[in-house]
Order: C-alpha cells, then sequence, then structure tokens
C-alpha cells in the first residue's frame, strides 16, 4: 500500500466516525487544511465522493459507507500485523470488546481504570448488548459471555461464575406476598429475560440441599435488555432475577428485597471468546490475561464482584 494512501485512509476514518474535519484534525494532531486536502486527493485518486459536506455535519454517502467499512478493517489488520512483529513493542491500537449490559454496568467499567493504567497505548472500544454478535462481521477482537456456551468456531477462556439474586421491591411483596418456594413463583408476577432472534426465554434454577430445581415462573413481562428488566423490577412491576453485583446497591438501600435465599441460586460460568489463539494480537493477549488475573485474584476485583 502506497504510504500516501494509507495516511489518506487513516484520515477518511478519523472523519467519519468523529463526523468532523476539525474533530479529526484535533485527534490525528493536524492542521484543518491538511485533513481537508487528504479527503479531496482521496475521493479524486477512487472517482467517488465518499462524505457529504454540510454547514453542520459531516456524513457518508452510500460509496463512503462501504469504503469506510473496508478501509477500517483493512486498516486494523494493518496495527495487528505490526504489532505482531514488534515484540518489544507496548501493545497499542483499538481493542474492540463487547460484553453483556450487567456485566458492562458492576463489573467491567469499575476495573477498567487499572487496565488503562497498564496499557495506555491501548484505545478501548466497549460495546455492550444482551445479544449474540458476529465478531468477524463487526470487527470485535473479543467478547465476555455469560451463561453456557454454544459457538464452537471460537477459542472460550471460563473466568469465573456469577452469583445470581431473586428479589422484588418492598412494595411488590407487601402487596402480592412472599413467595416461600420456587413454586410459588407460578401465582406471582415476574419479569423473564429472553435472548436471541428465537426468544429463548432463560430459565430460573434454584438448588436445594443439593438438588437443582428449576421453574418456569409465570410470565407477566419479558425483556431482552438487563438494564430494562432491573428498571422493571425496581417500578415494582414483578420479581427478577439477575446478577448479584448488579442487584447488590439496590439490596443494600432497601430498594429490592431477596427472596427464596433458603434455595441457592445456580450461578451463570462468565467466559470471554475470541479467534485462534495462535493469531492472537498482543493488545487481545493482555487484555484476556488482565481479565483472567482479576477473576483469579483472592480479594478485589471481578471475584468479589461477582459474590
Amino acid at each position: 500500500m502506497r504510504a500516501r494512501m494509507y495516511e489518506q485512509m487513516t484520515i477518511f476514518v478519523e472523519v467519519a466516525e468523529r463526523g468532523s474535519f476539525a474533530r479529526a484534525a484535533d485527534v490525528l494532531h493536524l492542521h484543518r487544511p491538511a485533513v481537508t486536502k487528504a479527503i479531496q486527493q482521496l475521493e479524486e485518486e477512487l472517482g467517488t465522493r465518499l462524505l457529504r459536506r454540510t454547514t453542520r455535519k459531516v456524513s457518508l454517502t452510500s460509496e463512503g459507507e462501504l469504503f469506510f467499512q473496508r478501509a477500517k478493517g483493512l486498516l486494523h489488520e494493518m496495527e495487528d500485523v505490526m504489532a505482531s512483529f514488534s515484540p518489544t513493542r507496548p501493545p497499542r491500537g483499538r481493542l474492540r470488546v463487547d460484553t453483556p449490559l450487567s456485566l458492562a454496568h458492576a463489573v467491567l467499567i469499575p476495573a477498567l481504570r487499572d487496565f488503562q493504567a497498564r496499557y495506555p497505548d491501548i484505545e478501548l472500544e466497549l460495546t455492550s448488548s444482551d445479544h449474540r454478535v458476529d465478531m468477524v462481521a463487526e470487527g470485535i477482537d473479543c467478547v465476555i459471555r455469560l451463561g453456557e456456551l454454544q459457538d464452537s468456531t471460537l477459542v472460550s477462556r471460563r473466568l469465573g461464575d456469577a452469583r445470581l439474586v431473586t428479589c422484588a421491591t418492598p412494595e411488590y411483596l407487601a402487596h402480592y406476598g412472599v413467595p416461600s418456594t420456587p413454586e410459588d413463583l407460578a401465582r406471582h408476577q415476574t419479569v423473564m429475560f429472553f435472548s436471541g432472534h428465537n426468544r429463548v426465554v432463560m430459565k430460573w434454577r434454584f438448588i436445594k440441599e443439593g438438588t437443582p430445581v428449576t421453574v418456569h415462573p409465570a410470565r407477566h413481562m419479558l425483556v431482552d435488555n438487563t438494564d430494562i428488566m432491573l428498571s422493571c423490577g425496581l417500578s415494582g412491576l414483578g420479581i427478577i432475577q439477575g446478577i448479584h453485583a448488579v442487584m447488590a446497591p439496590h439490596l443494600a438501600a432497601g430498594r429490592l428485597v431477596e427472596v427464596l435465599s433458603d434455595y441457592t441460586t445456580a450461578s451463570k460460568p462468565v467466559s470471554v471468546l475470541f479467534p485462534d489463539r495462535r493469531y492472537l494480537t498482543p493488545k487481545v493477549r493482555v487484555f484476556i490475561d488482565w481479565l483472567s488475573e482479576l477473576f483469579a485474584a483472592k480479594s478485589g476485583g471481578f471475584k468479589r464482584l461477582l459474590s
């Protein structure tokens, strides 16, 4: 690739992501006219218009969108190649990580300052959802997942287990009563989580005296977002079951009350998934090692937060 083309693609991707010539110039430490000239030269060389410019914003044309996706992927690969063959170079570049919303709020974000302090040259791009993602199509380096894994095309590393808790607001329990057994949930309002395009509803599992108990509570609400599920529970719409680390502040403040505490709630495994370990780039490798280190710690970090 010609050096000038590489520089132009880098500037173009930055402008497209920032939606502004001025902001891109600031990030790249360039003068605004240099950014404008680079985009003009790139459009002339390609023979097509990539950006729509107005007084208020910059947006991609249809051709620009296609070129943006290809250029972004190519630059990402170039960055990874250079890092892989520079063993003395500190891990650097953009690291794309996807994690469930609940883990992002309660676990990952509170711990990220430590990662940033260790690896200041890594720019973290964090996406968070409760849906399965296509790592290759979306350019994601690794994903953190809750529950048993189904995808056999990726390498996974088990990080630990997340304790679950079943709870409701004091107002709900005062009105509907407190369930004393998992079977009592059939007579209660519950807010259940479903996942995937096939809308599979997550079952609630308990353990009584070492024996697993799977229940199918009455479903008065179904949601596909753990933030929404928590909001529904806090609004008194029904009993919810979620990660203890997420519920803990609300339990401590009395906004939620744990129910069925005599029945241990089955935990969910937490794993990190990534492509073939033989081709891991340094930035992905250090992030996965950092996650594993936090889970393995006997005090602090994820282990404490998940309990």
